[in-house]
């Protein structure tokens, strides 16, 4: 079954590859869905040998969302009134902790995007023994200096929500034209296509309102980082508008032994023509890591 039971709420998860294989969790990011790793690149990844998880964060996609998490007031969490913060990173990552639990998977590579990033370094942070190499994609630490969007960039979280289909559609196009990779721009039918299947399997702004908050409200991992003992890599776009490369720099920095991984022409996306450096890299980086018993079971 997609659905499992994981650290109390309900997240909706797929896989691909061989179950015998080294297992592989991808974690996505904020307001983001697991189709936004795309089919053909989880495909190379079972065809590069790994057992490839991918889920949606709670308050997207197809898992739990509910509306005793309430309405986070931004204004006062960013003035220090963590009142209305429904869950942090940390709860993601028990989620994604949970997940694994559910799946009998009791170590795996874990690779994370953006917000799936952060919440992929708290869970190999609080849950070392869950990780055996970590990949870390356009994401930051969680201080506050490092990592700042452009001003065109930061406006694009600060819209408010759609009141309808076609302008959400139109919103998500023109949110991913301003944050993505300047030398490698998607084709707008691409856009397009993406926006509209993201949008009809889900629509929950108020769940990525939600997901920004814990990230604003979330203590900065910079100390965590530190007692990190696995393969780590970070890789991060030169050109990243929304995290800018200051957050990858920082995160690979913090990491000991950690390998940094910055890609010209890259911004806040995946684009298709870097999916053989991108993938090299993250394989490479598990390479390092062992799994001497991947299941629980």
């Amino acid at each position: 079954m997609p659905d499992v039971q994981a650290n109390g709420i309900e997240l909706y998860h797929e896989t691909l590859g061989d179950p015998a294989a080294p297992p592989l969790l991808l974690v996505m990011g904020l307001g983001a869905q697991l189709i936004d790793w795309p089919q053909e690149f989880c495909e190379q990844l079972a065809g590069r040998g790994f057992f490839v998880v991918r889920f949606d964060n709670r308050d997207s996609g197809l898992s739990a969302t509910r509306p005793e998490w309430g309405v986070p007031d931004v204004r006062a969490i960013v003035a220090g009134d963590r009142s209305t913060v429904p869950y942090l990173l940390g709860d993601l990552a028990r989620d994604a902790a949970g997940l694994l639990d559910a799946l009998g998977l009791r170590r795996v590579h874990v690779v994370g995007a953006s917000m799936g990033g952060m919440i992929a370094q708290q869970l190999t942070i609080d849950h070392p023994e869950r990780v055996a190499s970590l990949c870390s994609i356009m994401s930051t630490t969680g201080e506050r200096s490092v990592g700042r969007a452009t001003p065109e960039a930061a406006a694009v979280l600060g819209r408010p929500p759609a009141p309808d289909r076609a302008t959400a559609v139109a919103a998500a196009v023109s949110a991913a034209r301003i944050i993505g990779s300047p030398g490698f721009p998607a084709a707008e039918e691409e856009l397009l296509r993406r926006a509209e299947a993201k949008y009809d399997r889900s629509y929950n702004p108020l769940g990525t309102l939600r997901q920004y908050a814990a990230i604003i409200a979330s203590p900065d991992r910079t100390a965590g980082l530190r007692g990190v003992t696995v393969p780590t890599v970070v890789v991060h776009g030169a050109d990243d508008p929304l995290i800018t490369v200051t957050g990858g720099e920082a995160t690979a920095a913090a990491v000991p032994g950690a390998e940094l991984v910055v890609i010209d022409g890259m911004g806040h996306d995946l684009p298709r023509a870097l999916w053989p450096r991108i993938i090299d890299a993250l394989a490479a980086n598990a390479r390092r890591g062992v799994i001497d018993r991947p299941s629980l079971h």
